[in-house]
């Protein structure tokens, strides 16, 4: 119903394929895996071939588009064309959706054990996920999180608890900056490696970030958000456990528990873990990467049905 600029793609029904992320900044046909640390593929015309005014195009390959297959695709619109961004002392692209809280920012890394990158939005971004293009060494995905430790990440592509990667991470940004160091890889800032990041700011009614105690119990913790969600993103940080993603489009009913993990290439897994309803989320599962009892999460939500103020809010429990 729109013209995306950052594209997400799984198989549901298949193991040992990829999350496949494309966007406009990149390009189509310009493929990264939010599962590994594999650099850019850059060629791939028979799989996300462009974007188009309501939607995207895919070619017959089946990592995609297999006969048969299901798949699952969450799309997110940014600002369409990129454009200079010299806030930092990196110049970046970058393709903003101030409106939305998301910004799509493209740099090359100068090599300077710290820098800061201008991501275009007007208030500091609540979730940062970055990304070495142009080589698969040292190049994991590094995530950073408002409610992790400080000087904190943790990784996309990993089930690891938060950590300060040694091969460059991110730091608390500012309203304007993106701030890394370097460390001793390629994660990102590496002299003449090119990086990918993903921006998001919170914007009140439509998307939510933040983090929760599990309680190891089958009536678990609700976490409040304020709408009903969507899209329903979150991560064990304060000891190692896999990723867990949900939507309703794929789950339509409570229990919802049709789970992908972006650190993996299973297929879709059908659990009890948790309850959407028209406030927040609760949790129905004593699982320990998802309620493991003292432990810290964190999350990324996004509304079903966005409203900013209580008139524009609609009941939407299920």
């Amino acid at each position: 119903e729109f013209k995306p600029d950052f594209v997400w793609i799984k198989v549901r029904s298949h193991s040992g394929d990829n999350h496949h992320l494309y966007d406009s900044v990149r390009g189509a046909a310009k493929s990264i895996f939010a599962n590994t640390d594999d650099d850019e593929q850059t060629s791939d015309t028979d799989r996300l071939s462009s974007f188009t005014i309501d939607g995207f195009t895919l070619g017959d390959n089946y990592r995609v588009n297999g006969s048969g297959r299901t798949f699952v695709a969450w799309c997110w619109k940014a600002g369409g064309a990129a454009v200079s961004n010299s806030d930092g002392a990196i110049t970046s692209s970058v393709s903003v959706n101030d409106e939305a809280g998301f910004s799509i920012v493209s740099y090359s890394g100068n090599g300077n054990s710290t820098a800061t990158i201008g991501h275009g939005l007007s208030k500091a971004p609540k979730w940062i996920m970055t990304k070495c293009r142009s080589t698969d060494t040292q190049a994991n995905w590094v995530l950073w999180h408002e409610g992790l430790s400080d000087d904190k990440n943790v990784f996309l592509d990993q089930n690891n608890g938060e950590v300060t990667p040694s091969y460059g991470h991110i730091t608390d940004p500012s309203s304007t900056l993106i701030n890394v160091e370097k460390g001793s890889g390629n994660q990102t800032n590496a002299s003449g490696q090119t990086y990918i990041s993903y921006c998001w700011s919170e914007v009140p009614g439509y998307s939510k970030f933040g983090k929760y105690t599990g309680n190891g119990s089958s009536d678990g913790v609700f976490i409040h958000l304020g709408f009903r969600t969507r899209w329903f993103m979150w991560k064990i940080t304060s000891s190692s456990g896999g990723w867990g993603l949900i939507d309703t489009a794929r789950d339509t009913y409570n229990v919802s528990g049709k789970q992908l993990g972006p650190d993996d290439n299973d297929p879709e897994a059908s659990y009890t873990v948790l309850d959407i309803t028209s406030t927040g989320i609760k949790m129905r599962n004593t699982f320990g990467d998802t309620n493991q009892n003292n432990d810290t999460h964190v999350y990324m939500a996004f509304a079903e049905q966005p409203g900013t103020t209580a008139f524009e809010t609609f009941p939407n429990a299920r």
